[in-house]
């Protein structure tokens, strides 16, 4: 089948989807923009991006997720808030009352594939009622060749459909928006929600339990890069971190902004392209991401547009803060063409840490690595989630705990060993708030985000001196170029030395508090890094 056939009917009768009016099977760019503006989805921006609304939905609906409960996952899955059961019975009604939902309908398929490395990599299939989540999920995935899709055979499919709701009261779900993920049926079903974030968290989370159960491959929320040395760095942090930012870097080559495998031979992308946020995005601070925002291809999610000239207001927040760029790699100039790279070099933990006590970067040691890995600390950035309209302090664990099937330590134990082979240096980046907790400081300038990260990539910092923090026992240098000396050490920053000390002794408490969990599963030297 060619990419630019519009066929009618066929392929989609294995996931029980039948009598669809018109299928448009794997649409290239060009297609779905006619059929964005044509079903009045979108309106095409002056310099060719496509905008876009998501309506009640502008972030992950977190409390509308499930994973079936069923046999073939059960003993694996680590259950709890997280992580919710559904019921296999009331999955199979829902998902048949979508079926019928289906017919008579004109739907969108994107045959696909998740992770670069041809090894590891899973065939995907994406099935949407708007065209412009199937333009989302071809530039967020990778493309297939004409060649692989004569032969693509999806082992998951997502269908999405937002214009159909569940009914609480039978389909056992929270509201009428549901995300549900099938191991057995290997699929997963979208609901209610027309936040695109949502297609790619759902092959997140099955990568991260295919990967590590099946291969012993790491899976990872960071972002990765390659300097010109051949040196790989990852970045792992939640959304509105620094994740996209710090590793889009004009002077290294982009791997991916988001999702990222670990195995023997190094890292590679899950993705084929970006999913930014861009409030407040300047040319000056990221120049390679505000370039996307001009392109065509990219799905402008949520940013504001004239209606007459259509030029789009990257500072305005009228309908959220998480305003979106979902791009295609190939939108950012130095790129990884093969989307893998050698083992790790560094690794930098990024925390937006809204109480403003930890330091703009510290060194750690391979127990504090763990320790922080297995905390996940960072506040959720307003917009991220419904219902966050400002940063909220939270511990997600492996810094992606809404997507980490498995138990943490799967995840802790695989980047502990990998660590400790391949001699990774650690590192802990805030790019939170500074001279004060939200509201009194100030959120740390990303040029000396950037600044910081170049000098621990580049050895220099390493290099040079350190102090000890009281309270966290980080090790904190002592000067970096570009940097003023008294931004490093944050309790410089506080006017009220009193109120910062009082501060880092409530943080410490809350993070010996979420750690206990961990305990049992860890040494004795990690459980006390603080």
């Amino acid at each position: 089948m060619r990419l630019n056939d519009i066929t009618r009917g066929t392929g989609l009768e294995a996931h029980g989807i039948t009598n669809a009016n018109l299928i448009y099977w794997t649409p290239p760019t060009s297609v779905l923009y006619e059929q964005i503006v044509k079903r009045g989805e979108g309106l095409i921006s002056h310099l060719g991006a496509v905008a876009v609304k998501t309506g009640h939905y502008t972030g992950r609906a977190a409390n509308e997720k499930f994973i079936v409960d069923e046999p073939t996952s059960h003993d694996n899955i680590a259950w709890g808030k997280v992580n919710r059961p559904f019921d296999p019975a009331l999955f199979d009604a829902l998902y048949k009352r979508m079926c019928a939902y289906m017919q008579g309908r004109d739907l969108f398929v994107q045959d696909c594939f998740a992770g670069a490395h041809p090894e590891h990599r899973l065939p995907i299939r994406v099935v949407t009622e708007k065209a412009w989540h199937s333009l989302f999920a071809r530039n967020m995935f990778i493309n297939a060749t004409e060649e692989e899709l004569q032969h693509h055979a999806p082992r998951f499919t997502v269908v999405n459909m937002p214009n159909f709701h569940a009914l609480p009261s039978i389909d056992g779900t929270n509201s009428e928006t549901f995300i549900i993920i099938n191991f057995a049926r290997r699929m997963i079903i979208i609901g209610g929600t027309s936040y695109a974030g949502e297609i790619k968290k759902g092959i997140f989370t099955i990568l991260n339990y295919l990967l590590p159960v099946e291969k012993q491959v790491m899976a990872m929320h960071c972002s990765a890069n390659v300097g010109p040395q051949g040196d790989t760095a990852v970045f792992f942090g939640l959304s509105g971190t620094g994740k996209t930012t710090l590793s889009a870097d004009p002077n290294r080559s982009l791997i991916g902004d988001d999702e990222h495998g670990w195995d023997d031979r190094g890292v590679f992308n899950f993705e084929g392209g970006c999913y930014a946020k861009i409030i407040n995005l300047s040319r000056e601070a990221e120049p390679e991401i505000y370039e996307t925002t001009r392109r065509f291809g990219t799905v402008l999610e949520n940013v504001a547009i004239d209606t007459f000239s259509r030029r789009v207001d990257l500072a305005d927040d009228s309908f959220t803060e998480n305003t979106r760029a979902s791009y295609p790699l190939t939108h950012i100039p130095n790129i990884v063409g093969s989307g893998c790279g050698g083992h790790p070099a560094n690794i930098i933990m990024l925390t937006c840490d809204a109480f403003g006590v930890l330091p703009p970067i510290a060194r750690l040691t391979p127990a504090q690595a763990m320790f922080h890995f297995l905390s996940g600390y960072t506040a959720k950035v307003a917009g991220t989630e419904a219902g966050i309209t400002e940063p909220t302090a939270t511990f997600s664990t492996c810094f992606g705990g809404p997507f980490m099937p498995l138990n943490p330590t799967v995840y802790g134990e695989l980047l502990r060993d990998k660590i400790a082979r391949h001699n990774v240096t650690c590192w802990l980046v805030n790019t939170g708030w500074s001279g004060g907790a939200y509201g009194v400081g100030s959120r740390m300038k990303i040029g000396y985000s950037r600044a910081l990260v170049n000098a621990a990539l580049n050895g220099s910092l390493n290099a040079g001196g350190f102090e000890k923090d009281a309270f966290f026992g980080l090790d904190i240098p002592t000067s970096c170029a570009e940097v003023p000396a008294e931004v490093l050490n944050p309790r410089q920053t506080w006017a009220d030395k009193q109120k910062y000390d009082e501060t880092a002794t409530r943080l410490v408490g809350m993070f010996k508090e979420n750690f206990r969990k961990y305990e049992p599963d860890v040494t004795a030297n990690v459980a006390n890094v603080m």
